[in-house]
């Protein structure tokens, strides 16, 4: 059951175009829709949750039409947004079975067990007594995967969901999401390259409201190979490097700057051959489409 977004546009009252003809075709599977902060990620990802209506085009799930079968969509989405509130004075068992009354799961017995297998899978089970204001960031990220679960749904969205996190809960999160990715439709929205490169197996770039690339990560990388040239430099030549050449990033390795430069040939000697990861193919195509728009 493919998610299939078309044409698809939102302009907000205050003049801002958040969605401009935004096209994707989205698999059964784990896929990554990277983004700067602004880029028209939240709005794309509240129009497919039916929070909001688009101005233009449509959104297919299977033979479902999104935009105007809402009722029946959400009885089959799982919905973690970026920001989400909890009752702190509730334990995690209480509010799920909660819930799972609210999503039309009246038998007792069935909502118990279903509570149960959520907690475990999300590793909350040692925990579901505890209030959840006394979760960490990261158990109360799984908290939210484990509501989005509760009606077994055919399409879950996440909206930055690792932001935040420490190392330890964002891996224990990304392993979750992996799991639940093998057998539905899961986007998950992101400014954090690493997730893509981890987890997904298609993905899109999304700048000012549009789609400038779909692809795999495979693929993306692919087309980087022989592009990418790194180098050391002293903090006051960084200025003139971007002036000279086509700085796409730029890191510190023990304080000092790093910088990555997309050129078909090498640009010159002091420039060494860097393999290209997901964080160049993402800087490379916000940069060509930021020239693009400035030319």
């Amino acid at each position: 059951m493919n998610l299939t977004i078309t044409n698809l546009s939102k302009t907000y009252p205050n003049g801002i175009k958040a969605l401009d003809n935004v096209s994707l075709e989205i698999p059964v599977g784990m896929f990554g829709l990277l983004g700067p902060n602004g880029a028209g990620k939240s709005s794309l990802m509240r129009t497919i949750a039916t929070l909001q209506e688009a101005d233009a085009g449509s959104i297919m799930l299977g033979e479902m039409d999104v935009l105007k079968e809402k009722e029946e969509v959400r009885k089959i989405l799982g919905y973690l947004p970026q920001e989400f509130g909890v009752y702190p004075k509730v334990s995690a068992e209480v509010l799920l079975d909660h819930l799972a009354v609210l999503k039309g799961i009246t038998n007792g017995k069935e909502r118990k067990e279903l509570v149960k297998a959520l907690l475990h899978k999300t590793n909350l089970y040692q925990h579901r007594k505890k209030n959840l204001g006394g979760y960490s960031g990261g158990m109360k990220q799984r908290f939210g995967i484990a509501q989005a679960l509760i009606s077994s749904p055919k399409l879950i969205i996440v909206d930055e969901p690792t932001a935040g996190l420490d190392p330890a809960e964002r891996n224990r999160f990304l392993n979750l999401l992996s799991e639940i990715g093998e057998n539905t439709v899961v986007i998950l929205s992101t400014h954090i390259v690493d997730d893509v490169k981890e987890l997904c197996t298609n993905m899109a770039i999304i700048h000012q409201g549009e789609v400038l690339m779909q692809t795999s990560p495979a693929e993306a990388l692919k087309g980087m190979e022989g592009k990418i040239w790194g180098k050391s430099i002293e903090k006051d030549e960084l200025e003139g490097h971007k002036q000279k050449f086509n700085v796409i990033s730029e890191s510190r390795i023990a304080g000092k700057p790093v910088i990555h430069v997309n050129s078909d040939s090498q640009p010159d000697d002091s420039f060494h051959a860097v393999q290209a990861d997901l964080e160049d193919v993402y800087f490379s195509t916000i940069e060509r489409e930021s020239e693009a728009v400035t030319a």
